[in-house]
């Protein structure tokens, strides 16, 4: 993992030293790994410094934290598809001239004397944020590295903005819960110099009609999947196994593919139960790529007739720590381990692939579009105040407006925004601390490949399912777990497609695997967890009061069980980050909470 921070004076005269060493002396606060295994690098001029950081021992390959040219320096995180491209970064006059022709995912940090400069990609994956006090432009990679060095080192919260973290665990807007520290936008570069500050944007591209032809469809597979490809060839060359987070589902199976195609030596991890849909499919697609498959059961009671998981205490506050109260703790971030230069892959977001939230979206009319936009942006309206409230239709008013122009672009680019651009940015800190996971999903080139497809050709599933059987054939025939591909749902299989060159094989089919029990101890807490949570926020209220109401609270929490554990968690990070769970010191409690399984009967 890298933390960079920039600063550029607004003026002549300004003495930067004093915030360069507040910015030093915060880093055990603001980068979640421990101290002693980070390296640091400087570049300071008279107005404009950067500050880098990384716990990335023995990555050789891995380009300097400080890239130097003769009148100043580059600094970069996540990877590029090539490594030249990071000489085409550092030599442009304009880092806007470069960053919508290159492959990977990444973002990047430039300074000169008197100038900064930073660059997200299409995804803002990688994320930057900046602020400013009155002496100082700031940008960088942690916000709240970069809120205290423009407060003084003190935290002042964005409490309004928080209420979005309440309905979705994650922010829809640019905002971030320390005032005055906003996120930079996808494919996006900030300029400071001379004391001014200028952002450009490069919009999303549209997308295309779908093709009508079955050349022009095998073309649009072709160049995408040539360009997921190339993102994974650097990996050709690794010493040992990518490792790959395999499930039953749709984009991790893409990913074994790819690396099938691309001729990556990997092997495959599946988290779960024996039993789980999940690791019983795992198991046969790497029988059928004949790679090496692990199983990783969670930790269980000794008659495993229940799991043990971290106090809701201790949860949180790892979470926020890494994720900075831009991820709830609801969800299950990486915990911390020494780096490791194994590089490791991942399904995630592969739903760019299949239309970005229309992947989950049933009905299709304008009418339902519409009301999803909403629901996103204004879930559970009752529990909030009129000032939450009013705030959060702010921020849907603009995509409410597109819903009437284009619903199907809509939830597309609100997927990439905001749940890859904000909670994925977020959440996948946590993996980052532990290595650099490749994500071709989230590449540059793939990215603008696959947002200029049809929408309703990619929320088909026919271009993920026709990517697969062109990477890997015969893995796209393996069932999957949950609902089957959508374009084939109810529709008899045809003998013979397109993309076939001549008629199948017949081959004896392998029995579906038998429906296991899919219990999560997320989604259903259990009445000891229930209360835990409960607690800790009702005792929190007051803190809470500025964004929910009391008596609604107090319902939400009345039932034994909580009916919406994603909510529970999300008000208890909240309650936490409020009232000082961190900075500070972890919580004294150690021991585990038990939770029951709950068999199916």
């Amino acid at each position: 993992m890298r933390v960079f921070l920039g600063m550029a004076a607004k003026r002549a005269g300004v003495d930067i030293g004093q915030s360069l060493s507040l910015a030093r002396s915060l880093l055990g606060d603001v980068f979640p790994v421990p101290l002693e295994t980070v390296d640091a690098a400087e570049w300071a001029g008279r107005r404009a410094a950067l500050l880098a950081w990384s716990n990335e021992e023995g990555a050789d390959a891995r380009p300097p934290l400080i890239v130097r040219e003769d009148h100043g320096g580059l600094a970069m995180t996540g990877t590029l598809a090539s490594q030249r491209d990071v000489r085409r970064l550092i030599q442009a006059p304009d880092l806007n001239d470069v960053m919508a022709d290159l492959s990977g995912c990444f973002s990047a940090v430039r300074v000169a004397e008197g100038e900064l400069q930073a660059a997200t990609a299409s995804t803002r994956a990688l994320s930057v944020f900046y602020a400013e006090n009155e002496d100082l432009h700031l940008v960088g990679t942690r916000a709240l590295h970069v809120h205290l060095v423009a407060n003084g080192g003190k935290v002042a919260w964005n409490e309004v903005a928080l209420q979005t973290m309440i309905r979705q665990g994650y922010f829809l807007s640019d905002e971030t819960p320390y005032q005055g520290v906003t996120a930079l936008g996808p494919s996006s570069v900030i300029n400071i110099k001379d004391g001014r500050r200028r952002i450009t944007t490069r919009p999303l591209p549209p997308a295309l009609p779908a093709p009508t032809s079955a050349r022009a469809r095998r073309q649009s597979i072709r160049q995408l999947s040539d360009a997921l490809v190339a993102a994974v060839e650097p990996l050709q060359a690794v010493s040992e196994p990518v490792n790959l987070a395999l499930t039953g589902g749709r984009d991790s199976r893409l990913m074994a593919a790819l690396l099938h195609a691309g001729r990556v030596p990997f092997r495959a991890t599946t988290n779960g139960l024996d039993t789980h849909p999940d690791v019983i499919i795992a198991r046969e697609i790497a029988a059928r790529l004949r790679i090496h498959h692990t199983v990783i059961p969670p930790v269980q009671t000794e008659a495993k007739d229940a799991v043990l998981v971290p106090h809701p205490s201790v949860r949180t506050y790892e979470v926020v720590r890494a994720c900075e109260g831009m991820t709830s703790a609801y969800e299950s971030i990486v915990d911390y381990r020494p780096y490791s230069t194994m590089p490791t892959m991942s399904g995630q977001s592969g739903e760019i692939l299949r239309g970005g939230f229309l992947y989950s979206q049933g009905q299709t009319t304008g009418k339902a579009m519409r009301r999803r936009v909403e629901d996103f942006f204004l879930k559970s309206e009752p529990l909030f105040t009129d000032e939450a409230n009013e705030h959060a239709r702010s921020l849907a008013e603009p995509w409410l407006r597109r819903v009437g122009e284009n619903p199907w672009e809509v939830l597309d680019h609100l997927y990439v925004t905001y749940r890859v651009g904000r909670w994925h940015a977020a959440a996948r800190t946590g993996s980052l601390r532990r290595g650099d996971p490749v994500q071709p999903f989230l590449d540059n080139r793939v990215v603008i490949e696959a947002l200029s497809l049809d929408q309703q050709w990619r929320h088909s599933e026919e271009v993920v399912y026709e990517l697969i059987s062109r990477l890997a054939p015969g893995l796209q025939e393996i069932e999957l777990e949950g609902k089957p591909w959508r374009f084939q749902a109810g529709e008899a299989k045809a003998q013979r497609r397109w993309w076939q060159r001549k008629p199948p094989v017949r081959t004896s089919t392998p029995p579906a695997p038998k429906r296991g029990n899919n219990w999560n101890w997320r989604t259903s807490p259990g009445p000891h967890l229930s209360a835990l949570l409960g607690e800790f926020v009702l005792e929190r209220a007051d803190a809470l009061a500025c964004l929910v109401r009391g008596d609604e609270l107090t319902a939400f929490f009345s039932e034994p069980v909580v009916k919406q554990p994603a909510l529970a968690w999300n008000l208890y990070t909240v309650a936490a980050l409020l009232t000082g769970v961190f900075p500070g010191k972890p919580p004294a409690i150690t021991d585990p909470v038990r939770i029951e399984i709950l068999r199916e009967t």
